[in-house]
């Protein structure tokens, strides 16, 4: 038995639809929700639903009964994560799960002077647990998800012909979300699981300036890159109104990036695809190509 917590989530429902795709018996994957509001979906595909809430411990060790494999996604809730994690290696050991798939994160400074410590410090947690839970387990280091790569660049930016983003000339090695489902889906499929950490990137990365070319050879517009201090760009955002939360994740990542955090490049996910991961040229010709 498969069971995907998240499952109604954009990545949770991907790797379910790839398992599927792939052969798995509806009848071996169970779909962890929230409520019964949500389960809908899920049932339609025809696979199992199971309630649980990563801040009810009770209702995970339910849920957890009988799983042979957990893809445990990493909570959204970024204030809660450090107990909510907790609860859930916690009730994956007690259930008895044999395996767990984690989406953990790029990285390469694991201290507290990270840009993005606030969403490293749960992850790092995280893969500690379930190292000392004695649970054979799989650590996927997921890169930046290509489908936020527009909302780096700004949804104004065919208007001001500007990308304002204090990512300096850092690059990323971004993936697309539904790549990264695909390749999970591999993963909790295969018969054995011998690689305990995989690096989730594409084959190459990428810069703000590559990134303004690409959008302005699709688009014909010409649209320039300009990095400003981290500062600067969040008294930008906080006129606009956007809320202290997202821009501190935004300016976060953005600094991460800056830094060189997201430059690592694998093959990682190409193996496991069977094929190249799609291009960031190709992603933004289909956003901004209409």
């Amino acid at each position: 038995m498969i069971l995907i917590t998240g499952a109604t989530g954009t990545l949770g429902d991907g790797v379910i639809t790839h398992l599927l795709e792939k052969g798995a018996k509806k009848e071996d994957i169970i779909g962890l929700v929230r409520s019964d509001e949500k389960a809908g979906p899920l049932r339609d595909k025809g696979v199992q639903v199971r309630f649980g809430n990563y801040d009810d411990y009770g209702s995970l060790e339910n849920a957890f009964n009988g799983v042979d494999t957990l893809l445990f996604i990493s909570a959204s809730e970024i204030p809660n994560r450090l107990s909510q994690h907790e609860n859930v290696v916690k009730a994956a050991k007690n259930a008895g799960v044999a395996h767990i798939v984690y989406t953990s994160f790029a990285r390469k400074n694991e201290s507290e002077t990270s840009p993005i410590w606030s969403i490293a410090e749960s992850h790092l947690a995280t893969e500690k647990w379930l190292k000392e839970s004695g649970i054979n387990h799989t650590i996927l280091k997921n890169n930046l998800y290509m489908d936020f790569i527009p909302g780096f660049v700004g949804d104004k930016v065919l208007e001001t012909g500007t990308i304002y983003l204090p990512a300096g000339e850092g690059k990323v090695s971004t993936a697309l979300r539904d790549e990264f489902a695909e390749a999970i889906a591999t993963i909790l499929l295969a018969p054995k699981q011998e690689k305990t950490v995989y690096d989730f990137t594409n084959v190459e990365a990428y810069d703000y300036e590559e990134i303004a070319s690409y959008i302005s050879d699709i688009t014909g517009r010409e649209i320039t890159y300009h990095s400003p201090t981290l500062q600067a760009y969040s008294d930008i955002l906080k006129e606009a109104g956007v809320p202290a939360e997202v821009i501190g994740i935004f300016g976060g990542f953005a600094a991460a990036q800056a830094q060189g955090e997201l430059d690592t490049v694998s093959h990682d996910l190409e193996k496991l695809l069977g094929r190249k991961p799609t291009s960031l040229k190709d992603y933004l010709a289909q956003v901004y190509g209409g």
